[in-house]
């Protein structure tokens, strides 16, 4: 256990190549706003998520991760805005980041119910770590702060997303700009640097019996150039329109060739199931857990994560748009 702890606090310091990773959620499909800004407005109504993830409970230092979403749709349907928060703890490690968030949307067909949004994100990130909380091989290593050290950066994220009654497709990259900001040069400690994730999403919403059961496949790809391309591939069924169930898969998957990424390491393999209920006509509770098949999976505890959101549908506009997530 101890090594295991160990190793996941020196990966904050352990190369100086070392970078910021985006949070981890199984729940995406639910939190669409955090990996893509083009996602504001398209529930066509207010709506605000909450959602915390606990990573390999039991074990020191794993990640644990919060996030908070609002989004909205102007009256002129045109403009989504929304605005996002996120906070994670990686061992000695903690991010802040809070991000404004703008959509255009472009109907492409006349009742307006295909469009075509693009969206820009602008925002801030607090990165710290904690030096004391490590344990250096050698006394006296210049990569190893004294105390706790903290960065502030703005950064970029952009998207695009498309829909339809029935299915949707989005493309985005998050961290655009805060890499080419941090003067790494003129620390004299080692600093995670916050390095540019790419997301590919898309899903459909295939009716088996009107009103009593549906069935929704999605996936998404993310990656980050130097670390392993991570695939997750879901499937849920909706039973009248009240409750969601569903199971997930995620592994790393080779795209092409990253010198960068030394050996066969790739801890995200794992088997989700998760869960959604509507609890009242505005209010939907998530749940989610995820069972590691990595290399970690001798080691590695349970993995859990709650989803809160609360809408301001109608009951008519619920049952008109029950495939919107």
């Amino acid at each position: 256990m101890w090594k295991l702890t160990k190793f996941i606090l020196l990966l904050c310091v352990a190369s100086p190549c070392f970078a910021q990773q985006d949070a981890q959620y199984s729940q995406y499909i639910f939190n669409g706003i955090y990996i893509n800004p083009a996602y504001a407005g398209y529930r066509q109504r207010v709506n605000i998520n909450a959602t915390y993830r606990n990573q390999w409970t039991g074990i020191e230092g794993a990640p644990k991760s919060f996030s908070l979403a609002a989004d909205a749709l102007m009256p002129n349907e045109r403009v989504g805005l929304s605005l996002t928060m996120n906070a994670e703890q990686l061992g000695a490690q903690k991010s802040i980041s809070v991000f404004a968030n703008y959509a255009y949307h472009l109907p492409i067909n006349e009742d307006r119910t295909s469009k075509l949004a693009f969206g820009l994100g602008i925002g801030v990130m607090q990165s710290s770590l904690n030096g004391d909380m490590l344990n250096p091989r050698d006394l006296g290593d210049n990569y190893i702060p004294s105390g706790t050290v903290k960065q502030i950066l703005p950064d970029v994220h952009a998207g695009v997303f498309f829909s339809t009654p029935k299915m949707y497709i989005g493309a985005s990259v998050n961290n655009l700009i805060g890499k080419y900001i941090l003067d790494k040069k003129s620390l004299d400690y080692n600093f995670p640097t916050p390095r540019p994730h790419y997301y590919l999403t898309g899903g459909v919403l295939i009716p088996l019996e009107e009103y009593v059961i549906d069935f929704k496949p999605f996936f998404l790809i993310k990656d980050d150039i130097k670390g392993p391309t991570v695939l997750d591939i879901n499937a849920f069924f909706l039973f009248k329109q009240v409750v969601w169930l569903g199971v997930g898969y995620r592994t790393g998957i080779k795209l092409y060739d990253k010198p960068a990424l030394q050996g066969d390491i790739n801890n995200k393999n794992a088997l989700i199931g998760m869960s959604e209920i509507f609890i009242s006509q505005r209010l939907r509770l998530g749940y989610s857990y995820d069972h590691s098949m990595g290399n970690l999976a001798g080691y590695a505890g349970s993995t859990h994560e709650i989803s809160l959101s609360w809408n301001f549908f109608t009951e008519k506009e619920r049952q008109l748009n029950f495939c919107y997530f």
